[in-house]
């Protein structure tokens, strides 16, 4: 591993905790938006039918990208965990502090990231 970052790793846990538990609140929030669209054609018209499986596709992608992200902050709180947080899980090298305060689930480095990483 490269150059041991001095990290307060129980304020970035902290963060994360914070940042899951609203990704978790919001995903509640908006669980009746992603409800199958039901066909009833007495009480909803083509149109509003429309509309509300655009609104549940939306739905649906968001909580796609709301669960991408909670994986993300589960990485790096067992990171925390198993003392390897803020090291590039690709190269073992550093993540320099700027990039962790930005995004402290980011798994990798800058280098590593423009090379695919994520």
């Amino acid at each position: 591993m490269g150059a041991e970052p001095s990290l307060d790793t129980e304020s970035f846990r902290g963060r994360l905790c914070e940042q899951r538990d609203k990704l978790v609140s919001i995903g509640d929030a908006s669980e009746d938006s992603r409800r199958p669209v039901t066909l009833d054609q007495q009480s909803i018209g083509r149109v509003t039918r429309m509309d509300a499986l655009q609104v549940q596709a939306m739905a649906l992608a968001s909580d796609k990208r709301r669960q991408r992200q909670l994986h993300r902050i589960d990485a790096a709180l067992a990171r925390i965990d198993d003392g390897v947080f803020g090291y590039c899980v690709a190269c073992g090298e550093a993540i320099a502090e700027k990039r962790l305060a930005h995004d402290p689930a980011t798994p990798n480095c800058v280098r590593c990231a423009g090379a695919g990483g994520l």
